[in-house]
């Protein structure tokens, strides 16, 4: 009986018929995990001062309060009318405004930005001038395009509030913008690093690798204590940010190693004429060789890293030989 293939795609061709057929993982580690949600499925905590994060355990918001109204730091679908109903909550104990009137995109995916049409249209939008090109582009109802945008630095002064916004070149996507609350020594930066999490699939869905894989260096060069990254159940710190650039630069190192030892002429022998059967084989190979010492060495450092670790280390993998050419062979 052949071993099932769960490097890359393939995975997502084993339908089990049954929960007992679903497969186990490692028991996620303790420090990964946030605070307990509340009755209505959410948590929302001070940060610093008067800026505040809201979670569903699995996306981030945050906000600021402010003399003007709130300023409010992407709009999750996922947390959707909980957003508001936290601002509530905050603004009933804290005798402040519970209305928002800004709205800060990171950038323009639907995951974080879905729940932004269930807030006034007089709230002013703003970001990243691409994201205005992809929201026009995507002509989603649910996320309506800023209106006030920027190339590469813009410095937001609301409300006796100062936020800085910055393009530093794609990385998740081509709009991904660093968020900087100096006044609270607070970064948000979202879908690079999951503090206590692995990446999910392919280095979390990102269309730039090597931008991905530079972004947390860049962060680590703000001034900041507080990182809220978008995703998952709690704040996270330098600390994480260091894990997760160890864990990246091992998943690369690991398969520079296997692109250098794995040879490709089985597979090729193999399928003779279906070259795409080789290429797969062989990609595999060496996904499953690069992977496996990085997910033996993470699990139960970073929860889930036994779930994606083949994923994100595939996704490296063909950036190092399509984006820097690494074992690129000229043929004689």
């Amino acid at each position: 009986m052949n071993k099932p293939d769960t490097t890359t795609e393939a995975h997502a061709d084993t339908r089990p018929s049954a929960a007992e057929d679903l497969p186990d993982y490692a028991p996620i580690p303790r420090p990964a995990l946030g605070p307990a949600l509340n009755q209505q499925g959410y948590y929302v905590g001070r940060v610093e001062q008067n800026l505040y994060w809201v979670t569903d355990g699995t996306y981030q918001s945050a906000f600021l309060t402010t003399t003007e109204g709130v300023v409010l730091l992407d709009a999750p679908p996922t947390i959707g009318h909980n957003i508001q109903r936290a601002v509530d909550e905050i603004a009933s104990a804290n005798g402040v405004s519970n209305k928002v009137t800004h709205l800060v995109y990171s950038h323009h995916h639907a995951d974080h930005a879905g729940a932004s049409s269930l807030f006034d249209k007089s709230v002013a939008r703003i970001g990243h001038e691409e994201t205005r090109k992809l929201l026009l582009r995507d002509d989603d109802p649910a996320r309506p395009a800023p209106e006030e945008t920027f190339q590469d630095r813009r410095t937001l002064e609301i409300g006796g509030e100062r936020i800085e916004l910055a393009w530093h070149g794609t990385n998740h996507s081509p709009d991904n913008i660093f968020i900087h609350l100096p006044d609270h020594d607070t970064l948000m930066l979202v879908d690079i690093v999951n503090p206590g999490w692995a990446p999910v699939y392919q280095s979390n869905l990102t269309e730039d690798v090597q931008g991905y894989i530079d972004a947390p260096d860049t962060a680590l060069g703000y001034p900041w204590k507080h990182f809220i990254g978008g995703h998952m159940g709690r704040l996270g710190n330098r600390a994480d940010i260091g894990l997760h650039q160890q864990y990246m630069a091992d998943i690369a190192a690991s398969s520079r190693t296997a692109l250098d030892t794995v040879d490709p002429t089985p597979y090729f022998v193999k399928y003779g004429e279906n070259t795409w059967a080789a290429v797969r084989g062989y990609l595999d190979a060496v996904t499953a060789s690069a992977a496996t010492p990085v997910t033996e060495k993470y699990t139960g450092v970073l929860a889930a890293a036994d779930v994606f670790t083949a994923s994100t280390t595939f996704h490296v993998m063909q950036s190092l030989r399509l984006d820097l050419g690494y074992g690129s062979q000229v043929h004689p």
